[in-house]
């Protein structure tokens, strides 16, 4: 039956044909009115089923445990220790310091006081380079304690780091002799340092950082060195 022979009215026909197609495809019918219900819902409601499906997902999972999580600690560097350092030297060898010699003749002929500032730099320094060591702003790279080691124990120690410090192309570090009634470590240590190539300079640090009983060594960059790139 067609449109054209039906004496049905317009309204009558698509109710027919409506009706019609709901009991041919019931499936398809059922899916338009979901689809058209859904895209009716606010949206409000889409999120309250989204949070109700994120619900039902999550049950029965449990809050993981953070005792036994481990931590990460960021490694310290441990500074070097002077009797350490003699000692490695004396069982392996001293490391590699350029064959550089120091004499203990200017020593014993210029023995410095307990309470005495250091000072020394080379003729060529910039001035304000040396007020800086001076006054502390240039920051240690390393630093070792002379305290309780002979005076060949001392000697081994220095080379050693201030080969350190070149190694890893740093110019600054920080040499505790103490300051004892003789001042034997820190005569030596003033002797030593003026006659090292590598030494621009050195002078008593300030006072918070060890005043008259430690020095503050100013050293050459390394050229050659690849980490200075």
């Amino acid at each position: 039956m067609s449109k054209s022979d039906s004496s049905l009215s317009k309204d009558q026909f698509n109710l027919l044909k409506a009706f019609k197609k709901q009991i041919t495809n019931p499936h398809s019918s059922a899916l338009e009115q979901q689809s058209k219900q859904k895209s009716q819902a606010t949206p409000l409601e889409n999120e309250e089923d989204d949070a109700d499906l994120f619900r039902k997902q999550m049950q029965g999972v449990q809050k993981m445990e953070t005792s036994n999580i481990a931590k990460f600690e960021k490694s310290v560097k441990k500074k070097p220790n002077a009797q350490v350092l003699a000692k490695r030297a004396a069982a392996i060898g001293p490391m590699q310091t350029d064959d550089t010699e120091l004499s203990d003749t200017q020593a014993m002929l210029n023995p410095v006081g307990s309470q005495v500032a250091l000072s020394y730099r080379i003729a060529t320094l910039q001035h304000r380079v040396f007020e800086d060591l001076k006054a502390g702003n240039l920051r240690w790279f390393e630093a070792v304690d002379l305290h309780g080691c002979t005076i060949e124990e001392a000697r081994t120690a220095v080379l050693q780091i201030i080969q350190i410090a070149k190694d890893e192309n740093q110019n600054v570090l920080k040499i505790v002799h103490g300051k004892g009634p003789d001042a034997i470590l820190k005569t030596y240590v003033n002797s030593w340092l003026r006659q090292h190539r590598d030494v621009l300079a050195f002078v008593s640090a300030p006072e918070k950082q060890g005043g008259t009983g430690a020095v503050l060594v100013l050293l050459k960059r390394t050229e050659k060195n690849p980490k200075s790139k």
